[in-house]
């Protein structure tokens, strides 16, 4: 509740034309925007209603039943995603081809379908890789995910993962106070590798530099220079308890989380809105792990999504 708080009284702050026009213009400036003056000015409402919009989504979402909230909280993150985009592209959206959601889903729930199991497609244009590409310079090379595998990368599903008989698909990760990164030994056995192959895979998959340390034998200690949750990869950042590393190999694939979010919530709104048969059932029938998954999720995303966007504007403020 406390980090609740402090987001949206942090995004309330951009209830000033003046402030606005500020930041804006700060942002422009230092990329060498022509006419940085002129454009902030013109974006300053567009920004704040992109804001306000995505506030009323999730305030919202907070009082809707768990049936509904996917529609509110995937609209709720876009009006902010967009807010984010104005800080960095005046002229968003330039096209009609970056309004579109850039993802597509499978056109019918077959019979034994299972959410869990379930791919997304990203296709060439529309909002996601738009996004991706400005805030986060992703040029989403996968155009295929699985919904299990998006849940496993976000470390607050860890205990459903747990308690479905499944393991855990990330460890916590200890951050001592001199700047080092202490990982439990046993991931070794996770990965199936020795020490000295981890590092060697850690250090291709991680955008920063690494210096392992030798001097712990049931931890592998390693510095690098984390300054900021959004850019801590291939550590997961859990919202309240740190950092986390996953426990297969596959998801230390560099990706920013609010698009694992994006990938998730554009599906689940789909089938909320156009499967409605299978999803009544899923809320009734209780004979399916893809509602607990769900249920963890929409929960985790209803403050985590605002929270990561916030933080996004937070280091350009």
């Amino acid at each position: 509740m406390q980090v609740e708080r402090e987001v949206w009284t942090f995004l309330n702050s951009f209830q000033s034309t003046s402030i606005v026009h500020s930041f804006l213009r700060d942002h422009y400036t230092r990329r060498e925007i022509p006419n940085a003056d002129l454009k902030s000015y013109d974006n300053c409402y567009t920004f704040i209603y992109y804001i306000e919009h995505g506030k009323k989504y999730y305030r919202l979402a907070k009082q809707a039943p768990d049936e509904l909230k996917p529609v509110l909280l995937f609209y709720g993150m876009v009006q902010l995603i967009k807010a984010c985009l104005l800080t960095v592209d005046p002229q968003y959206p330039a096209t009609t081809s970056v309004l579109a959601h850039g993802v597509s889903t499978r056109k019918r729930k077959k019979r034994d379908y299972s959410f869990l199991q379930d791919e997304v497609k990203i296709q060439k244009d529309g909002l996601l890789r738009h996004f991706a590409a400005h805030l986060f310079q992703d040029d989403l090379t996968n155009d295929r995910f699985n919904m299990e595998s998006l849940f496993a990368k976000i470390p607050e599903m860890n205990p459903i993962f747990q308690m479905s008989g499944k393991q855990p698909p990330s460890v916590r990760v200890e951050r001592k106070s001199d700047g080092t990164f202490h990982i439990p030994v046993s991931i070794l056995d996770d990965l199936h590798m020795t020490k000295r192959r981890f590092q060697e895979f850690f250090i291709t998959n991680s955008p920063l530099p690494v210096l392992f340390q030798q001097k712990d034998e049931k931890n592998i200690v390693l510095k690098t220079n984390i300054d900021h949750p959004l850019h801590c990869a291939p550590f997961l950042f859990h919202a309240s308890d740190g950092y986390y590393i996953p426990t297969k190999r596959e998801s230390f694939k560099p990706m920013q989380e609010i698009i694992m979010h994006y990938l998730l919530l554009y599906n689940l709104s789909m089938i909320c809105r156009y499967e409605t048969e299978w999803w009544n059932d899923l809320f009734h029938s209780f004979s399916s792990n893809d509602l607990p998954f769900i249920r963890r999720f929409l929960l985790i995303s209803e403050t985590k999504t605002p929270y990561i966007l916030a933080l996004y504007l937070k280091k350009r403020s």
